[in-house]
């Protein structure tokens, strides 16, 4: 059964995530490479602080996310009140992978982990709002964009974020909203960049409010999974790049109530 807490936060990914989905996008492989496809799965991924004993699990489960290729994934809550969860991901995801902001000393609760064959070209951390006492750390929008080794005009950008807690959900207080209000301004406005380059965006967050929209408020914007609070969303670039999504599913972590979540997208240079 599933309670209250577990709806909001899978929303709708449990019907979405299915073995048949999973399934159809494997068998496709062969023919989406043939014709210049890339998998490209993203996971978003808040590992939480309730039962710190399963962290490590939850973390390779978390690399291990997609059978087919290497995840990219946005993190929430690194080292946010806890510690050795750094170390655990640069085990388990090892030298294929570039973890940004992991070692920043302001925003490293949102890091970002780029596996190869995708390099990091441009980088950006952008302040949301300060700590807010007995409720909050500050919070950050870490940012980067990333093109593959094969092909650098091949680029898209990631945007990931955490809003505080209890404005729109647990104890609902308007005095928190103005912080959370302004922390989804720089998140739209981060996100719209990259629209404005014409690269492709996609977004990974924990949004702690169940009747979160959009980050931006356009009709191109489009999410992965149709509820909950951890969110995958994406706005396509112009027309030089093509990203489609092609299935998602959830990842169990057994920390808190957070499951990860993974959008299998593949995407690659127009013709």
């Amino acid at each position: 059964m599933i309670n209250r807490r577990r709806a909001l936060l899978l929303g709708g990914g449990v019907a979405l995530g299915t073995a048949a989905t999973v399934a159809g996008v494997n068998g496709a492989g062969a023919a989406e490479a043939a014709s210049g496809w890339i998998r490209l799965p993203i996971i978003t991924a808040n590992i939480g602080r309730k039962h710190l004993g399963a962290r490590e699990a939850a973390i390779n489960a978390v690399r291990h996310g997609d059978s087919a290729a290497r995840p990219l994934v946005g993190w929430q809550e690194i080292g946010e009140g806890d510690k050795g969860e750094r170390a655990m991901i640069e085990k388990h995801f090892g030298d294929a992978y570039h973890h940004a902001f992991l070692d920043n000393t302001r925003s490293f609760r949102v890091p970002i982990s780029v596996p190869k064959p995708w390099k990091i070209v441009d980088s950006k951390p952008t302040r949301a709002h300060g700590v807010i006492k007995n409720v909050s750390p500050p919070r950050w929008v870490n940012e980067v964009v990333v093109a593959h080794e094969s092909n650098p005009n091949l680029q898209f950008a990631v945007v990931n974020t955490h809003y505080l807690f209890g404005a729109y959900n647990g104890a609902n207080r308007p005095d928190l909203r103005d912080e959370y209000d302004h922390h989804h301004a720089v998140h739209k406005q981060r996100v719209l960049h990259h629209h404005r380059q014409g690269r492709p965006v996609i977004w990974t967050a924990d949004t702690n409010n169940p009747h979160y929209g959009t980050a931006t408020g356009r009709a191109a914007e489009k999410r992965a999974f149709p509820g909950g609070i951890d969110r995958i969303d994406w706005l396509p670039g112009n027309a030089s790049i093509q990203l489609q999504l092609r299935g998602t599913r959830t990842v169990d972590m057994h920390v808190d109530g957070h499951n990860a979540r993974v959008a299998i997208f593949r995407i690659r240079a127009a013709a």
